[in-house]
This record gives C-alpha cells, sequence and structure tokens, in this order.
C-alpha cells in the first residue's frame, strides 16, 4: 500500500556540503519527512520526523529543515512549516518570532535588560572594582603612572621654573607628612612640573607619583603650608586607591554599555573608552570628602595646621570665583561646604566641638 502523502511547504533542497539547489517539496509520508523533486520522482532526502532538524522561526527569514544526511530544505513557506509543528505537537513560531510579534512582549523584555543592567552597575560593577583593586599587582599602577606622566611631558607639561628654595620648601614639608602615611616616604613621588594648560593644580597617580603646577604654587603664594596640605589631600587619594577604582569603575562601564548595546562600533566605543578616563580624572564626592579628611589627620599629626587645605578652597573662591557645585572634569571641585566641613573636621581632631549648623 502506497504511504500517505501530505505536503508541507516548497522550497529548494540543498545536497550536503554542496551549494547546488533543486526546486522541490516538503512533504509528510506517515510520519517520515521527505524532500522530493518538484516534478515527482524518489524522494531527495527522507528521515523519521523526530530526525529531522528544523530552525525555529524568526522573523521572515526561510526556515532550513536538516536531514541526518547533511543535506538542507530551504523554505520561505513559515506559515506551513509552524502548521506542520503544531498539528504534529511540536510547537509554534518559536520565542524569538514570538517577542517580534508582540511589541509589548519585546517592550518588557528590553526593560528588564535595562534593570537587569541598573542591578549590575549598582551592585556588579563596585564588588568587581573591589575585587579588581585588591588583585591588581604593583606593577600595574607603576606602568599606568609612568604611561601617564609621559604622555603629559610630551603634550601638556613642561619642566618646572619654580625657584630650587621654593621647590625644596615644599619638598621638605611633603617629606614630613609622607613619611606618616603607612606607605612611608618611600612610597611617593613628588613632581614639579609648569602645567600649561591645566593651570593651578595637583594630583596623584595610583604608585604615588604625586604632580604639583607652578601655578598652583604661584597662586598660593608664600603660604607653603596650604601647598602641602593639598598633597597631603593628594596622599590620601593614592592610600584609599581611589584612582585605581575611578579607573576600573570607567572601564566597568564601558564594558557594561557594549554588553547590553551589542557591537556599538569603533567611532562609539573611542568615546566610551575616552570618555571613561575623563570620567576618572573626577574623583566622587564621598572621595573628595574622605581625602580631605586624611589631609587634616596628617597635617594634624606632621605638626601642621590641619585646616591648611581650607585656605585652599577661599583661595578658589576668591581668585578663580570657584563658588559652584562638583564639576565632572575638575578634579578638585572647591565649594563653601567642603572648606566647613574641613574646618569642623579640624576643630573635632583637636577637641573643640563642631558649631552647629542651622
Amino acid at each position: 500500500m502506497a504511504s500517505e502523502e501530505r505536503a508541507i511547504a516548497g522550497g529548494d533542497w540543498h545536497p550536503a556540503g554542496s551549494s547546488r539547489s533543486v526546486a522541490a517539496r516538503l512533504v509528510d509520508r506517515s510520519g517520515r519527512l521527505a524532500a522530493v523533486p518538484e516534478a515527482g520522482g524518489t524522494p531527495l532526502a527522507e528521515a523519521p520526523a523526530d530526525r529531522a532538524e528544523i530552525s525555529a522561526r524568526v522573523g521572515s527569514i526561510p526556515r532550513r529543515i536538516t536531514f541526518s544526511d547533511g543535506s538542507v530544505f530551504e523554505t520561505w513557506d513559515n506559515d506551513g512549516i509552524d502548521r506542520y509543528l503544531a498539528a504534529n505537537g511540536r510547537g509554534g513560531a518559536g520565542l524569538v518570532h514570538w517577542l517580534e510579534q508582540f511589541r509589548l512582549r519585546l517592550v518588557v523584555v528590553v526593560l528588564a535588560a535595562f534593570v537587569l543592567g541598573g542591578a549590575i552597575y549598582r551592585f556588579g560593577v563596585p564588588l568587581l572594582v573591589e575585587v579588581a583593586v585588591r588583585v591588581t599587582p604593583p606593577v600595574v599602577p607603576e606602568l599606568m603612572a609612568k604611561g601617564t606622566m609621559e604622555a603629559l611631558d610630551a603634550t601638556t607639561f613642561s619642566p618646572t621654573r619654580l625657584p630650587e628654595a621654593k621647590r625644596r620648601e615644599i619638598a621638605d614639608g611633603f617629606a614630613r607628612i609622607a613619611a606618616l602615611s603607612p606607605r612611608g616616604e618611600a612610597g611617593y613621588t613628588l613632581n614639579f612640573r609648569d602645567g600649561g594648560a591645566i593651570g593651578p593644580n595637583a594630583f596623584a597617580l595610583p604608585d604615588g607619583t604625586l604632580v604639583v603646577t607652578d601655578q598652583l604654587v604661584t597662586l598660593a603664594g608664600d603660604d607653603t603650608e596650604m601647598i602641602v596640605g593639598v598633597l597631603a589631600h593628594e596622599i590620601g587619594h593614592v592610600e584609599l586607591e581611589h584612582s585605581l577604582r575611578q579607573l576600573y569603575r570607567a572601564a566597568g562601564m564601558a564594558g557594561l554599555i557594549m554588553l547590553i548595546a551589542g557591537d556599538v562600533g569603533s567611532g562609539v566605543e573611542d568615546v566610551l573608552v575616552q570618555g571613561g578616563g575623563l570620567v576618572a580624572l573626577s574623583y566622587s564626592r564621598a572621595a573628595e570628602a574622605a581625602a580631605d579628611r586624611r589631609s587634616v589627620e596628617l597635617m594634624a599629626k606632621a605638626g601642621f595646621d590641619p585646616a591648611a587645605i581650607a585656605r585652599f578652597f577661599t583661595l578658589l573662591e576668591e581668585k578663580l570665583g570657584d563658588r559652584s557645585g562638583t564639576s565632572m572634569l575638575s578634579t578638585h571641585p572647591g565649594t563653601p561646604e567642603r572648606r566647613k566641613e574641613i574646618l569642623d573636621y579640624a576643630r573635632i581632631l583637636s577637641g573643640q566641638s563642631a558649631p552647629d549648623r542651622q
């Protein structure tokens, strides 16, 4: 008795490992799938239905039925394949097509992805940052600092023009506070540079390399103690590893965005990576406050005015008009609140009560 034959879809059959195409029909012969030539005749390929691999539906791209001999039947008749699968209890169009057809559900999936990304940013990235900081070998901060200094010396900085006596005075004060740090005086290197476009500034690199610009020293005038207070603040950043944390956080954010967005292209990738570097130039408010307190502590231990760094913020307000809040591109946002907090903390360390704030 001839087996019952039921047509499923029309398409093309491709032999295993060949690009040759034969017009054919996919049919069901009593539970066996077969690719039959369009003109009829002997089946080109045949296999039990449960041995043939049917690709999932994705939009309107053609479906592929792969037989056990490696040959493939390809059809654009997605609906025909879906009807066959449904009639045989093998499911319908599949999850991807289901999501494509129902936009609301796709929106839900996208929102869920952003919620997951937010959770990773809030909890995952900070955890990974802490792990990365702890496992970073000393050679990594050293290489980072060397590369940064070489780049700045080549593009921005010029040799210092400060008199030797002034540099020695600042270096002696710096040595006194550096010796009180857990890293010791040998853990830090103080560099003087003409800051050029950077202007009055001081900053620390992850390995303990510190830089103070001629412009900041000039701005401070005869107040060398204030400069030492600023350098004590930078020691605080090194001790608390703020630079490494900022760099790893920026890298983590770039990785998270590329994880969500996929292949964002080289242009956008450059923006993410270089933008992350700019973010790393700015410490968070919490990091700045912690470094401010460390400056007060070190200056007090060394016998200096513990609130000397507060005069730095007064100087910024009076001479540079900096009365704003934090700025993403400013490494040292000078604000009245920070100055008040420094003065309050200095009073607490000296045994005095901080004034009540209304």
